[in-house]
């Protein structure tokens, strides 16, 4: 139950019916999850099913690489209503049509990936179209496309056009490059015909394992439908987003950002976990961003602009260590500041303030004083408190640099890095802190994991890199190899490379695309098979896994 009914606006969707669980509208935000599992092992992906499903899953996904695997879903599912598990199932589909057409007979709804429908398959290759050649290009899309919309309607199949920042189409990429607006428009050339051949039982996706690129370009998509009359559920998260901490935390930053601004039907946490282990944090990452009581605040947010200099520098880490005197620090780690307790630190004065405290004499203070560091806080950690602060602090033309201060009261790491990274992500996204302190009151969790915890959040936003940086699926049934062995194996022989971005991929559907920005990649090929890319080429093929990781370590020392 929302506890802040008059704070928390959900973004108005249309109702799609999946299965006997209905998601947008006034329906729960809903919580999914993928199996790894072979979809032609159908004792095992019922198995799996079963978890997802006792852990809060209240939809499941599983891939279909082909007709075969599409037609057996039939008998996964047969299975589970056997065994009294009524759960809707969606087939995930990539490069195939006629999988997506079975699949459509088989189960409640069907994702399928504007980048590899219809386009030919991604060769990174720029061409160059007219206006008239592209529009043909896009009739053929719709020739693809409204067959299996009209098996869809008949068999009253959901669709999910799943937009993925690593599978745009070298269509896409020709004309708008490897942008927000090229997946914004990959994802409205489908949305547009669905509305012309009157199917409306659609749920769109729009994600990146970049968390910057994932929010900007789920913002831009909901003002493009709203510009077109287009309501459509969104189903949010963002992709490879690894294990572990950095897993969640970049799940939060990224999930969590949206659902605080009412953006969101829908979330998967995809982490390099069992699947099931994802269902317990998409529930506390829905159910903090939705039900946490958070202030109406009336300021004229639209008018306020950040400085440059301040959007191009790096935020700094404050270590609270006023209730405790243990003040060591983990030597990859080292926060800016330790907090003991004085506002003074190293010659710089630290000033705590909140919104409501912002009378004109603090105001003039503060300009008189452009040296002094703000810590901003808030009851609850407000961020639309917190949020107005800022936006007055800027249109009064004051100039100081701004920490965001949150406290919490946690005796559990999970739960505090969930919270911590749903509150302060888009505070540094959108570049309007200059800083982080972080604050529990709880001694349960040492300071040392509240530092990482920092770290780590400004690390998913981009602006400040401390440690090698990991792009990993979660995994699914096209991956033919030991993901999550892989992803421990690579991490511990390279997790001294600071700086370094590498990207784990279980296959080549997001493999090469998602690795736009990586140095390193380590993609599945085949049954046991792995190729290794430097940037985006491919320079050692089908290596037999058992020696991948050595390769990949060999070919990363013979650039640094």
């Amino acid at each position: 139950m929302n506890m802040n009914p008059f704070n928390y606006q959900r973004r108005k969707s249309s109702t799609v019916r999946i299965g006997n669980i209905p998601m947008g509208g006034e329906n729960p935000i809903r919580i999914q999850s993928m199996t790894n599992t072979s979809t032609l092992d159908t004792e095992g992906s019922i198995r799996q099913c079963i978890r997802i499903i006792e852990a809060g899953g209240e939809y499941v996904r599983l891939t279909a690489q082909g007709v075969r695997e599409a037609e057996n879903l039939r008998a996964i599912e047969d299975g589970l209503h056997a065994l009294g598990y009524h759960t809707p199932l969606i087939a995930d589909i990539h490069f195939n049509p006629k999988a997506a057409e079975m699949a459509a007979r088989m189960v409640e709804k069907v994702r399928i990936n504007p980048g590899n429908f219809a386009d030919p398959v991604k060769t990174f290759k720029t061409c160059e179209y007219t206006d008239e050649e592209y529009r043909q290009e896009v009739e053929k899309i719709r020739e693809r496309f409204v067959p299996f919309l009209n098996i869809c309607k008949e068999h009253h199949t959901a669709i999910r056009i799943g937009v993925n920042h690593g599978s745009l189409s070298d269509r896409i990429m020709s004309r708008y490059g490897d942008t927000p607006q090229g997946m914004v428009e990959s994802c409205m050339e489908f949305l547009r015909i669905c509305v012309l051949e009157n199917f409306t039982n659609v749920v769109i996706s729009i994600k990146a394992s970049n968390t910057f690129t994932m929010v900007q370009t789920v913002r831009l998509l909901v003002k493009q439908m709203d510009q077109e009359d287009m309501h459509f559920p969104l189903h949010l998260g963002v992709t490879e987003a690894g294990d572990g901490e950095d897993g969640r935390i970049k799940s939060a930053v990224g999930i969590g950002t949206l659902l605080l601004e009412g953006i969101g039907d829908t979330i998967r946490v995809s982490l390099s976990e069992n699947p099931e282990a994802e269902i317990p944090v998409a529930r506390l990452l829905v159910d903090y961003a939705t039900n946490t009581v958070r202030r109406n605040c009336h300021c004229e947010q639209s008018k306020a602009i950040r400085r440059t200099d301040n959007q191009a520098g790096v935020p700094i880490v404050i270590s609270d260590r006023s209730q405790t005197t243990d003040y060591s620090t983990d030597k990859h780690l080292v926060p800016d500041y330790l907090f003991t307790g004085n506002l003074k630190i190293n010659d710089i004065q630290f000033f705590p303030l909140s919104y409501p405290e912002l009378t004109d004499e603090i105001i003039a203070y503060l300009k008189n004083n452009p040296q002094i560091v703000i810590l901003l806080h808030a009851d609850n950690n407000d961020i639309n408190e917190q949020k107005c602060g800022i936006f007055t602090l800027c249109n009064k033309a004051v100039s100081n640099k701004i920490v965001i201060w949150n406290t919490y009261d946690e005796n559990d790491l999970e739960t505090f890095q969930i919270k911590a990274a749903t509150d302060c992500g888009s505070f540094f996204l959108d570049h309007l802190a200059d800083g982080l302190m972080l604050s529990n009151t709880n001694p349960e969790i040492p300071p040392q994991a509240i530092d990482a915890c920092s770290f780590s959040i400004l690390q998913a936003t981009g602006r400040r890199i401390s440690k090698t940086e990991y792009i990993s699926c979660p995994g699914c049934g096209r991956t033919l190899f030991d993901l999550q062995a892989a992803i421990k194996k690579v991490k511990k022989t390279t997790s001294h490379l600071k700086g370094l971005k590498i990207a784990i991929m279980g296959c080549i559907v997001n493999g090469p695309g998602e690795m736009a920005d990586a140095d390193y990649g380590y993609v599945g090929a085949g049954a046991g098979k792995v190729s290794l890319y430097k940037g985006r080429e491919c320079v050692l093929k089908n290596i037999p896994e058992e020696k991948a990781v050595d390769e990949l370590l060999r070919l990363i020392n013979r650039y640094l």
